[in-house]
């Protein structure tokens, strides 16, 4: 989807079409908080998604911010979700705004079919979307961003040198900003570049694993399958206070209604957890975090909360903190679930 989280507040705010627009946190750049989406008319100011709302106004105080409307977004996800699965059998669900289908059934023209997909999600959110057709999930997943917004890109095999090679190596995934620095050490730069250098110089520097993905990624060649159903691994909650805290019966209430949030959501799917961590990131933005683990798999929110509580005291509090969570690990299916 084009500035998923921006368009739909553009369309129930229509009069702010054209004007640099900002979603995220409460909506007041005078508070903590991160931009979630912008606009393109705000993302040409260098704002963009996990910025802080501070920094996104000093780039454009001109800048419109409104709240993050999450329930709001995640049923127009589903009912764009919802048209996907009327196109194909295999869907895997990307995220809030992506997703990835599987054509490979499609006898007619790829491109129509996308162009179909494009004007059922326009007639029934009024939203545009990007899409990227190719031979895998990386190379099409790059293609969906190549025209945005309203684009529909087609890479093939043959496309890889002269349309994928010049391309950022940022673009590929798993080059975060860390991968990225130190492939500018080797002289890296492009997609293109980072082809060029040998497996046997990407395994040494970036391990086994990484080095050989990052080869094969900067190749096109991807075989990783559709996922349609995953289990989780854990689920989190945590939150940022809008003033330092150095209150430790702040910090046991917080810790403690968090903990009921995400136990809440963990039993409404039908999940028991194993292990619990508390994280708690100081004003420094120094981050610390703690793991104890429960005798058996639980989903009693009492003994839960009980264990994260427990996790605080392995944290000196010698400074204030702007940050605290908690996450549940281990995660088990209940019985009979």
């Amino acid at each position: 989807m084009d500035a998923f989280f921006a368009a739909i507040e553009l369309r129930r705010h229509p009069e702010l079409k054209g004007k640099p627009l900002v979603i995220g946190g409460r909506g007041d750049p005078t508070k903590r908080g991160v931009v979630s989406t912008a606009s393109y008319e705000a993302r040409r100011f260098g704002i963009h998604s996990g910025m802080p709302l501070r920094t996104a106004i000093w780039r454009c105080p001109d800048a419109i911010f409104l709240p993050v409307d999450f329930q709001t977004y995640e049923t127009v996800s589903q009912q764009i979700k919802t048209i996907a699965r009327e196109f194909s059998p295999v869907v895997e669900d990307a995220g809030i705004d992506e997703c990835f289908l599987d054509i490979s059934h499609v006898e007619s023209s790829p491109v129509s079919f996308a162009q179909e997909i494009k004007r059922r999600i326009k007639d029934a959110t009024g939203l545009s979307c990007s899409i990227g057709i190719a031979p895998n999930k990386l190379l099409a997943k790059i293609a969906s961003d190549m025209n945005k917004p309203d684009g529909l890109t087609v890479i093939t095999k043959k496309d890889i040198e002269e349309r994928i090679w010049p391309l950022p190596a940022r673009k590929l995934w798993g080059v975060g900003p860390k991968t990225e620095a130190r492939l500018h050490e080797l002289n890296v730069s492009t997609i293109g570049d980072l082809a060029a250098v040998p497996v046997e110089t990407l395994v040494a520097r970036f391990g086994p694993a990484h080095g050989e993905y990052l080869q094969r990624a900067a190749r096109g060649i991807d075989d990783s399958p559709l996922l349609t159903h995953w289990e989780p691994k854990s689920m989190s909650r945590e939150t940022t206070f809008e003033a330092d805290v150095s209150d430790w019966q702040v910090l046991e209430q917080t810790l403690a209604h968090l903990t009921r949030d995400v136990v809440l959501r963990m039993k409404e799917e039908n999940y028991r957890c194993r292990r619990v961590t508390a994280t708690l990131r100081y004003a420094d933005f120094e981050t610390h975090t703690h793991t104890l683990p429960l005798p058996a798999a639980t989903d009693d929110s009492d003994v839960i909360a009980e264990t994260a509580l427990h996790c605080l005291d392995f944290f000196p509090l010698v400074k204030k903190v702007r940050l605290i969570g908690v996450r549940l690990g281990d995660l088990q299916k209940s019985e009979g679930a």
